[in-house]
C-alpha cells in the first residue's frame, strides 16, 4: 500500500488529513505545517504525527498531497519531484506559468504522476452533466461566494473562477482565440469580482463570473448546445437537461414549440440529482488508483497549466482594463 503525507494543515489540509488518515486506499504517514502551534494543535486533534522537517516526511513516503497556500506550491512541488515521489497539489497548480512548465518538465524527468485538486470535475451535477454534453456553443457560469479571508492572497480567478475555466476546458475541445475581462478589488488588494468572455476556435463562447463578495453562494454552469440546454448546478450537486426533438405527431401533453414552416419540436425537461459523494476523497482515491495502475489522472498537470494559463490572461485582461480606467 502506497505511504502518503500531506503539507499544510490549514482549513483544507485538516479536511485531507482526515480523509487519508481514515480511509483504506492509502496509507497516511503524517504531515508538515511551518507553523509550529497550528501543527501541534492539529497532531492532538486527529491524533496524528507531526513532522518537524519536510525532508523527513517525503522521505517516509510515496506521495505527497500539497494544500498550501498557492504561493508555496512550486518550491515544495519541485522538491518533492527532486526526490522522485508522485504528488497532488491543491489548485490553482501555480502562481505563474514558469513554475508550472518547470513543474511540467521536472514531473517528466522524474517519471512521477500528478494530480491538480480541480475536484469540481468530481461534482455529481457534473459527471452526469457530461454524457449529455455535445460540442456545446455558449456556456454561462457563475460562481458567487460569501467574502471570506481565505483565499485573498490570490485573486478572485484564481481563487474561485479558475473551477469553471477547468471545467470549460474540459468540456470544449479547442483553442482559445480571445479572451476579454473586467474584474474590481473591492475589499482585498488584488480582484474580488471578475467576469471574462472566452471565445474559442470552434466558435463556442463562455461568459464567466466569479466573485468572492456576495450575498449568497451560487456556483451554476448553464450549457447551450444544438437542441439542448443543460444547467449544472455544484452547490446543489444535480443539474436540469432540456432537450427539443422534431415531432410530426404532437402530443397535446408535451410541451411543444411551433417552429412554422420549420416543424414543431417537443420539449422534455429531465431533472437528475447526483450521488452524493465526497469529492476530495473520489479525487485522492482516483490520483492513487492512477500510480498504482500507471494510468493517467482525471486531472493532469498539463490541464491543471491550461488552465492557469487561461486565468492568468484573464487578470492581464483585467489589470490592462483598470489602467485604462
Amino acid at each position: 500500500m502506497l505511504k502518503i503525507g500531506v503539507v499544510g494543515a490549514g482549513h483544507l489540509g485538516k479536511i485531507h488529513i482526515k480523509i487519508l488518515k481514515e480511509s483504506d486506499f492509502v496509507e497516511f504517514v503524517g504531515f508538515f505545517d511551518n507553523d509550529v502551534t497550528v501543527a501541534s494543535s492539529v497532531s492532538h486533534e486527529f491524533q496524528v504525527r507531526s513532522y518537524y522537517k519536510l525532508d523527513d516526511l517525503i522521505a517516509d513516503c510515496d506521495v505527497i498531497d500539497i494544500v498550501t497556500p498557492t504561493l508555496s506550491h512550486f518550491e515544495i512541488a519541485r522538491q518533492v519531484m527532486r526526490n522522485c515521489k508522485h504528488v497532488f497539489i491543491e489548485k490553482p497548480i501555480t502562481s505563474t506559468i514558469k513554475e508550472s512548465q518547470k513543474l511540467i518538465a521536472l514531473s517528466h524527468e522524474a517519471g512521477v504522476q500528478v494530480q491538480v485538486g480541480h475536484v469540481e470535475r468530481y461534482n455529481p451535477g457534473f459527471t452526469i452533466a457530461k454524457d449529455y454534453l455535445d460540442a456545446p456553443k455558449f456556456i454561462e457560469a457563475h460562481r458567487l461566494a460569501q467574502f471570506n479571508p481565505r483565499g485573498t492572497d490570490v485573486s478572485v480567478v484564481l481563487d474561485l473562477m479558475i473551477h469553471d475555466i477547468d471545467v470549460i476546458l474540459s468540456v470544449v475541445k479547442s483553442n482559445v482565440k480571445n479572451i476579454s475581462a473586467s474584474g474590481v478589488a473591492v475589499v482585498s488588494d488584488s480582484p474580488d469580482i471578475a467576469n471574462a468572455r472566452i471565445e474559442f476556435d470552434n466558435g463556442c463562447v463562455a461568459n464567466l463570473t466569479a466573485s468572492r463578495i456576495s450575498m449568497k453562494n451560487m456556483r451554476k454552469s448553464r450549457f447551450f448546445q444544438k437542441d439542448a440546454y443543460i444547467a449544472v448546478d455544484f452547490l446543489a450537486k444535480n443539474c436540469e437537461i432540456t432537450k427539443m426533438k422534431d415531432v410530426t405527431v404532437v402530443d397535446p401533453f408535451a410541451m411543444t414549440l411551433d417552429l412554422g414552416e420549420n416543424g414543431k419540436k417537443q420539449i422534455n425537461i429531465l431533472q437528475l440529482e447526483g450521488k452524493e459523494i465526497n469529492a476530495i476523497q473520489t479525487e485522492l482515491t482516483n490520483f492513487i488508483t492512477c500510480i498504482e495502475n500507471n494510468t493517467t489522472p482525471d486531472v493532469t498537470i498539463d490541464d491543471a497549466h491550461d488552465a492557469l494559463k487561461v486565468a492568468m490572461e484573464i487578470i492581464r485582461r483585467i489589470d490592462v482594463q483598470n489602467v485604462r480606467i
